[in-house]
């Protein structure tokens, strides 16, 4: 249970400072952070929440990630659904929390709020092919990172850096593609407050991810030296 609370306030967490940002702060007139303060953002909620509920948890904050270590022989099977229901729920407690402070402002526009898309709804319109591959891409090369950076043999006390810096390399790149997801747990919380496109689309942030996920857990597994006894 300790390790659902803590995936759940992770979570958490991870939309409210990622998205948050987005929603409150990216276009803020003349001093909004921008795209790079957003990836910046996202980034971290990771590396602060790896040092705050890394050694209970190991601070997965996402469905994918989840998969993943399962794929590469680092996760139990049996914990997989609890984990994804408690990301998803801390992700859409979060993403209420958001709502709450941004409709309080006068003329509020719920517009994207932050939410993945392709097409129509991509920041710079890129077609449901290009949002798949980017979405499948990026998740995998999130997972070698994070398999590697795990790793009993892995440099230790910095694993957090690591993958906290690659989610920040991540939206870098793909944040006109699809607005980045890489995590269903967080495309799951917009989605549900703007409904309609949002939804509709759900389904590429759910399937992409997870297919990155498993790939990387497989050749991770295959690449990886022995693990320390």
């Amino acid at each position: 249970m300790k390790k659902l609370v803590a995936e759940f306030f992770g979570t958490l967490w991870l939309v409210l400072g990622g998205c948050g940002s987005a929603v409150l702060a990216a276009g803020y007139p003349e001093l909004g952070i921008g795209f790079v303060g957003v990836s910046i953002a996202f980034g971290l909620t990771v590396v602060t929440m790896a040092y705050a509920i890394g050694h209970i948890s190991g601070c997965h904050l996402n469905p994918a990630v989840t998969i993943g270590l399962w794929a590469g022989g680092r996760f139990d099977k049996k914990e997989i659904a609890p984990y994804i229901i408690a990301q998803v729920l801390g992700a859409t407690v979060a993403a209420a929390i958001l709502y709450l402070i941004a409709s309080g402002k006068p003329g509020f526009d719920m517009g994207g709020f932050a939410a993945n898309g392709y097409g129509d709804h991509s920041p710079d319109g890129y077609n449901m092919l290009a949002a798949l591959v980017c979405e499948i891409v990026m998740t995998f090369m999130f997972l070698i990172v994070i398999l590697g950076a795990t790793h009993s043999k892995a440099p230790k006390g910095f694993a957090g850096l690591a993958i906290g810096l690659a989610l920040t390399l991540i939206h870098l790149i793909s944040i006109p593609v699809t607005n980045t997801s890489v995590n269903p747990a967080r495309s799951t919380s917009q989605a549900i407050f703007v409904g309609d496109w949002a939804m509709g689309q759900l389904w590429l942030f759910w399937i992409a991810p997870i297919i990155g996920a498993v790939l990387a857990g497989i050749v991770y597994k295959y690449l990886s030296p022995e693990e320390e006894e």
